[in-house]
């Protein structure tokens, strides 16, 4: 198990050295890179953009429900709903959505042109295939995902908003200011960061466990649920790790 794991962990940081390689052509590169923003980036706004809603929603309901002790101020439920959608749900919910998603559309991409030979085609072509694939992917979620973040916090806060003032549990002038209250900028920064690690990991794993697919169309499966599994797996560890460095 431990001589697998050193193997595999081996083999991915090859594979990143590879990835990382100097680009052949910039302005096919850059024609990858614009497709995969539409194809990993914009594609993803209409679900972030629901699950957020909804998850906003729900903390604003659940957080009034367990503060209606007369004692709490009710403006703490906006401050409740803020911070959870900032420091936790619109960073690492929504890269767990996010690897079911994208890691698996890679995952099954690159693994169906491996099996299909596509890959082969390119490195017989004298192509740096890794990174004429890959490359452009990893630049968009790395440009892109933080948008989605962003666009998460927004809409999470005004999904919380709308059920909060349409339910009656709070008025919309005590949540309003308690998203302003004892607001930290960096706790922005902070997602961002998040944002930009889990990224990289979704995308990378995706990439590494598709592009090295062998067999025929089952294989090509079970790497797209290998991709969504470790990249979760990992999302989280390192959401561990940077709370810790960053917060503490």
């Amino acid at each position: 198990m431990v001589i697998r794991f050193i193997n595999q962990a081996g083999r991915y940081f090859l594979f990143l050295k590879k990835v990382f390689s100097k680009p052949e052509k910039a302005s096919v590169y850059y024609r990858q890179t614009m497709h995969e923003l539409v194809s990993l980036g914009l594609a993803s706004t209409g679900i972030i953009a629901i699950i957020s809603f909804f998850m906003g929603a729900v903390i604003t309901l659940q957080t009034a429900y367990n503060t209606e002790n007369p004692i709490y101020p009710t403006y703490l439920i906006g401050l409740g709903c803020r911070d959870s959608i900032i420091l936790e749900f619109s960073s690492t919910v929504s890269a767990l959505i996010l690897a079911g998603k994208v890691g698996s559309n890679i995952a099954s991409e690159l693994g169906t042109m491996r099996v299909t030979e596509q890959i082969d085609a390119l490195e017989i072509m004298g192509i740096n295939s890794a990174s004429y694939l890959v490359l452009p992917k990893i630049i968009a979620t790395l440009v892109f995902n933080p948008v989605l973040t962003l666009m998460s916090i927004c809409v999470g806060i005004f999904g919380g908003w709308s059920a909060g003032t349409l339910s009656g549990v709070i008025t919309s002038e005590n949540f309003i200011y308690g998203i302003q209250y004892a607001f930290i900028p960096f706790y922005i920064v902070y997602a961002l960061i998040k944002t930009l690690f889990f990224a990289f990991i979704i995308t990378s794993i995706s990439s590494f466990h598709g592009y090295f697919v062998a067999g025929g169309s089952l294989e090509v499966g079970k790497s797209s649920t290998k991709a969504v599994v470790y990249s979760s797996v990992l999302v989280l560890l390192f959401n561990v790790m940077l709370t810790q460095l960053l917060l503490s």
